[in-house]
């Protein structure tokens, strides 16, 4: 989609999480529908588009994605600035992963508008033998956060549309008022739209 006329709205979203937990695939899997079984390591950082519709708006979603790498924590306030949600991926397979995640979290309020949406992501669910991290566990500290919650597998594309689309339409409750773009405030206004 070429023109600016093609979409109403681009909304940023970070990924953020540790090293290996499946964000590139993630955002692979949302943006192409492809996952990379030889993929390596984020250096960086990497961003992709894909244009969704949620109600009568079309939207260009914007995924970012990071090293989960200590070396680049340097880059995280342009990383995050602008975004308006952030999906906080763990691995279901590798607690220490899990564990970490109070610690993305801080960070991420830390640099970022504080009511951004933020969903935890568990990834991997494909291999659900293999799991460490129990479901209720991370829905409880989830809900106690006030962060939304799914489990995903970007190998098979398990809930990988609903985790970005939710995010992206705010918890199913898109409104003006979660209208942090990245756009000037008068071709909102050209539009008709009114922000609170």
């Amino acid at each position: 989609m070429g023109s600016d006329e093609a979409y109403n709205f681009v909304f940023k979203v970070v990924l953020i999480g540790e090293s290996g937990v499946g964000k590139s695939n993630l955002l692979s899997r949302f943006t192409k529908n492809e996952f990379n079984h030889d993929s390596r390591t984020t250096i960086g950082v990497e961003f992709s588009t894909r244009t969704v519709q949620l109600n009568s708006f079309t939207i260009k979603a914007q995924i970012w994605d990071t090293a989960g790498l200590e070396r680049y924590r340097a880059i995280t306030s342009a990383y995050y600035r602008g975004a308006v949600g952030a999906l906080l991926v763990y691995d279901i397979t590798k607690h220490l992963t899990y564990e970490s995640v109070e610690r993305w979290l801080k960070e991420l309020y830390d640099h970022a508008d504080p009511h951004m949406v933020v969903m935890l992501v568990g990834n991997k669910t494909d291999l659900e033998s293999e799991r460490s991290v129990p479901t209720e566990e991370a829905k409880d500290f989830a809900e106690k956060k006030g962060l939304l919650f799914l489990e995903t597998s970007a190998l098979q594309s398990t809930n990988v549309e609903a985790a970005f689309n939710q995010v992206l339409a705010g918890d199913s409750s898109f409104s003006a008022s979660f209208l942090v773009m990245i756009r000037p405030l008068n071709f909102y206004q050209k539009l008709g739209v009114r922000l609170c």
